[in-house]
């Protein structure tokens, strides 16, 4: 077997999946603009990627449920050549005539095809519809292919990657957009970024099996995170790594609180960031 064959066969990636509404688009875009920088993409390729995310999200949100709740599911797989991203909903799914409302959908879905290096769609009526995208890092790659997300019905973000390095570019910028959101000061938010980037830091070699399950909660009273399942005793461990003993003091206390929760398959360390009264 060639020496990179391994890694080609666990491609960095991120898969979330959250509730279909606009607001949780900035969320997508935020967690995957880490994982495109942390792979090297270039700017121009930056920009792109937020734009077609964005359009594809958004179709999702507008189009999708038309006006139900339902999920926007998000897959991004990205390899040494690009990024290819997934974005599937479990709608009304495409419609056999394009009506007047709905020419925001057809034009979004050309944006999309004329910006990245590969496009395809495929669903039906009832059936939902699933918009798979390919960018390249750079100018003229293109190739690979998405997986496909498991629906879930959810008011709650969930981010799911087997490659817990990725936590420190994605964790910050969607804790980030969520604690904007919901009006945190511009300190909070940046006690929340600090917490979380520590936690980052010291949590790659604390996942079992390599795979991190990372729940974000948007609530009227801030922001909660849930991040596990980790080893035996390895939470706690995290926890007391947040100790500032040249300070006598801990990043504990920048959060609102800060927990450990026993479950079926591990630790989670749970964090909650409150919204100002």
């Amino acid at each position: 077997m060639p020496e990179n064959s391994t890694i080609r066969q666990r491609p960095r990636g991120l898969r979330m999946t959250l509730p279909a509404r606009a607001e949780n688009v900035a969320v997508v875009r935020h967690a995957l603009a880490g994982l495109a920088e942390e792979i090297g993409m270039d700017e121009p390729g930056l920009a792109d990627l937020k734009t077609v995310v964005t359009e594809a999200c958004m179709n999702v949100a507008v189009h999708a449920y038309q006006g139900e709740a339902g999920p926007l599911c998000v897959e991004a797989s990205a390899d040494e050549e690009g990024l290819t991203v997934t974005v599937r909903d479990e709608g009304v799914g495409i419609r056999p005539q394009v009506e007047s409302d709905r020419d925001s959908l057809r034009l979004g879905l050309s944006l999309i095809a004329a910006l990245s290096s590969s496009f395809a769609i495929s669903g039906g009526v009832d059936r939902g519809t699933e918009v798979t995208m390919r960018l390249p890092l750079h100018n003229g790659a293109s190739g690979g292919d998405g997986l496909r997300p498991a629906p879930q019905r959810s008011e709650a973000t969930e981010v799911v990657t087997d490659r817990p390095e990725l936590l420190g570019p994605v964790l910050a910028r969607m804790v980030g957009a969520l604690a904007a959101r919901r009006d945190l000061s511009v300190d909070r938010v940046s006690d929340a970024v600090l917490v979380t980037d520590a936690i980052a830091a010291a949590a790659p070699e604390s996942f079992a099996d390599g795979r991190v399950r990372l729940g974000l909660e948007d609530r009227e009273e801030g922001v909660a995170l849930r991040l596990g399942p980790m080893r035996p005793g390895a939470a706690k461990r995290i926890r007391e790594g947040l100790e500032l003993p040249d300070v006598g003091g801990s990043l504990e206390s920048l959060a609102d609180e800060l927990a450990v929760e026993e479950s079926a398959d591990g630790e989670y360390l749970v964090i909650r960031f409150a919204a100002a009264p």
